[in-house]
């Protein structure tokens, strides 16, 4: 079997003297969905963001066979890892095409095009020369997946992409992750809302405390009350 295209072994990562991971393991394989559940507050986000060169960690972290744990992120991002960030990180005085703009890599063009993004995102389009600043929360979600897909990701990473928002655009944001997977882009997906995460996902790993307590396909948890009920529900 061919190595996942993200693959992190024993992943530690700290805030200060705060040691939030312990001994991580995840995977994602070519064209794979996958999604890291949890409450908050166990670790999820600090995988991602250490995956990302964003927090300080140790063990292993390889893309496509490169390890990548002691990058920069931009450098990482060069890689063909993308990450959207929980807090979206919109430009706030640039308008919605600028954003998207600052997405690409270069003057290259890549897989995804403006008219791509408008027509998963038709209220991306109306507000095109909208400063991205005064658009709602959901238009701004959508904004950073799509500035995200911009850069031609190989894997995009995403933080809590639903959080926060009207069941209208949970539902264009979940068309959206299928669109990824029709199209063969592999995603680690942060998430709490176990539904969209069973329904969109290959295999699903659950976190507790630092550490990743479970591991199965998605109806493998469905089935299994016990880890639900002890990782996962309020």
């Amino acid at each position: 079997m061919a190595e996942p295209i993200l693959l992190i072994r024993d992943l530690h990562a700290y805030y200060g003297k705060s040691h939030v991971l312990h001994g991580v393991d995840l995977d994602v394989r070519e064209g794979e969905i996958v999604s890291l559940l949890g409450r908050n507050g166990v670790g999820r986000s600090t995988t991602v963001k250490a995956a990302m060169g964003m927090v300080a960690a140790e063990g292993s972290v390889r893309f496509r066979g490169q390890e990548v744990l002691g990058r920069k992120s931009y450098e990482i991002a060069h890689m063909g890892l993308g990450y959207v960030p929980e807090s979206r990180d919109i430009f706030p005085t640039l308008t919605v095409e600028q954003n998207l703009l600052l997405g690409m890599k270069g003057s290259k063009p890549g897989r995804w095009s403006f008219d791509d993004m408008y027509r998963m995102f038709p209220r991306l389009e109306e507000r095109r020369n909208t400063a991205a600043g005064v658009l709602s929360g959901g238009e701004q979600q959508m904004l950073t997946l799509c500035r995200t897909l911009m850069g031609d990701p190989e894997l995009i990473m995403i933080d809590e992409p639903t959080e926060g928002l009207a069941p209208k655009i949970v539902e264009l944001v979940a068309e959206f992750l299928q669109t990824l997977k029709n199209q063969g882009i592999s995603v680690l997906l942060v998430e709490q809302k176990l539904a969209i995460a069973l329904d969109i996902s290959q295999r699903v790993f659950v976190m507790g405390h630092g550490r990743i307590v479970f591991e199965g396909s998605p109806e493998e948890l469905r089935t299994n009350a016990s880890i639900r009920k002890e990782w996962l529900e309020v």
